[in-house]
């Protein structure tokens, strides 16, 4: 239960102060659940990063859910989504329930935008330090890094880290790894759990069609959303505007009032179905909308990730892992670049204020906490 209980502790601070989107949130992730906790190691983070890319939906929740997963089985995963997630579903409730449109100062993001620069920056020197042993693995990494600084499509992830797995499995050779997950999680629940994921995903539409429950109507539109995400969290944007502006259920004006406050608030951009299910249906309208457009995300990373694990033991197999984990730090390299960089330092006192951030966590190794206190306070006093 005290377990439990820490799991919870920690991934609501992560939740309350991982600004920047997915990347960042990354970033956060390494920095207290590899480096503070140790709750797993670089290469098994790394393992659940890589994992991540290739499903469908919001990859920061998901791994989150496998650290969880790690840390204290079943239970534990769920802990640690509900500690991640329910400080922006809080948050986007509230806003929606006073429907505030008036102008407000938010010069603190930009100053939370800094500290998502500094985060993500250490968070990849640190991860290549241990996944990038040899020129070999350098070399993938970069090459990873400038095929989605030139080609970024949701797609193009999936590729890299598949090609980099081939690559890996031919000249690499790594040592079978100890984990633990797989007495957690067996890989008859894991089977079970990805049959329940696809099941859902063809049986809601055909329902829909036989009985009309709007309940079940919503649960399937945000299930589906969550289901068919690839490429990050904003990519669940047109999926939902398809599924709830589109169909009549609410303005695309609101929509996209929602979708603003969203990007203020800490946490996984997928807890804008709180926002749509608060304004559709109050407080357990978004419990409800919550709950549907997360499912395919846990139903997956739980049920791929006994099978993934399984399959790291053998060495050969290892080697295409360590490809892929050089391929990871390669993706995060990139999207350090475009759009973290590229969409925050645009002069000469934002390159500065994000130095000494870096400065700061790196040679001082303050709190990320702190820092993203002191990036508020530069947001609000400089901007």
């Amino acid at each position: 239960m005290l377990r439990l209980w820490e799991i919870f502790i920690v991934s609501f601070r992560l939740g309350c102060t991982s600004f920047g989107g997915p990347t960042a949130h990354l970033g956060y992730f390494q920095q207290t659940y590899v480096k503070q906790k140790k709750w797993l190691t670089d290469e098994e983070y790394a393992d659940l990063v890589a994992l991540s890319q290739f499903l469908p939906g919001p990859a920061s929740s998901q791994v989150g859910m496998g650290i969880g997963l790690i840390r204290g089985g079943i239970v534990g995963s769920i802990v640690s989504f509900i500690g991640f997630t329910m400080p922006s579903v809080l948050l986007l409730m509230l806003f929606a329930a006073f429907y505030l449109q008036a102008d407000f100062n938010m010069s603190w993001i930009h100053g939370l935008k800094l500290v998502a620069v500094a985060i993500v920056a250490h968070a990849i020197i640190d991860m290549a330090k241990k996944l990038l042993p040899t020129w070999q693995h350098i070399t993938l990494a970069v090459a990873a890094c400038g095929v989605l600084l030139f080609f970024a499509t949701a797609w193009t992830q999936v590729i890299v880290i598949l090609m980099a797995g081939v690559i890996g499995y031919l000249i690499f050779k790594g040592a079978p790894k100890k984990v633990t997950a797989t007495q957690l999680l067996s890989k008859t629940t894991g089977a079970i759990l990805l049959v329940l994921f696809f099941a859902l995903l063809i049986v809601l539409p055909l329902l829909n069609n036989i009985v009309n429950i709007e309940a079940l109507v919503w649960f399937e539109k945000f299930y589906t959303a969550g289901a068919l995400v690839f490429g990050g969290g904003h990519v669940v944007l047109p999926l939902l505007e398809a599924q709830f502006v589109h169909s009549g259920l609410m303005s695309l004006e609101s929509f996209l009032t929602g979708y603003g406050a969203t990007q203020a608030v800490p946490g996984p951009l997928f807890t804008f179905a709180a926002y749509i299910g608060m304004v559709l249906g109050g407080v357990g309208g978004a419990v409800w909308a919550i709950f549907a457009i997360f499912l395919p995300a846990f139903l997956l990373i739980l049920g791929a990730y006994p099978f993934w694990v399984s399959l790291s033991q053998h060495p050969k197999l290892r080697g295409a892992i360590a490809g892929m984990n050089a391929a990871v730090v390669g993706i995060l390299t990139a999207a350090f670049f475009t759009p973290i960089v590229s969409g925050t330092i645009s002069n000469v006192w934002d390159a500065v204020f994000a130095i000494i951030l870096f400065t700061l966590l790196m040679k001082w190794q303050v709190k990320p906490y702190i820092i993203v206190i002191i990036g508020i306070l530069i947001g609000i006093v400089f901007y």
